[in-house]
């Protein structure tokens, strides 16, 4: 009984986890322009450019200007993109992957 129990609290968490994470996506009816801007010079030798990604705030999404870093060792940029659901578009995140 102790399995079942370990594994039907593992099943809960990976729910509800599954749950909060569809919670947080904003869906709209269709994708934002993104705006025009221009990309500053690099400040210094080497600097990555991230591109600009939306952020849901104030029952929209507002755009966010892209900046520069320091590339990560190891680790490849993936851009952020509109993903078209059931119920409209929504914004996935940009992030580092391996």
């Amino acid at each position: 009984m102790k399995t079942l129990s370990k594994f039907g609290m593992i099943g809960a968490l990976a729910g509800s986890l599954f749950l909060s994470s569809c919670a947080s996506d904003y869906y709209v009816a269709d994708q934002p322009v993104e705006p025009v801007y221009t990309r500053p010079v690099a400040p210094y030798a080497g600097a990555y450019w991230v591109p600009g990604e939306w952020v849901y705030r104030g029952n929209r999404y507002v755009y966010m200007n892209g900046y520069y870093t320091r590339p990560r060792a190891n680790r490849v940029y993936v851009q952020g993109n509109w993903v078209r659901g059931q119920r409209g578009y929504a914004w996935r995140r940009g992030h580092w992957r391996r």
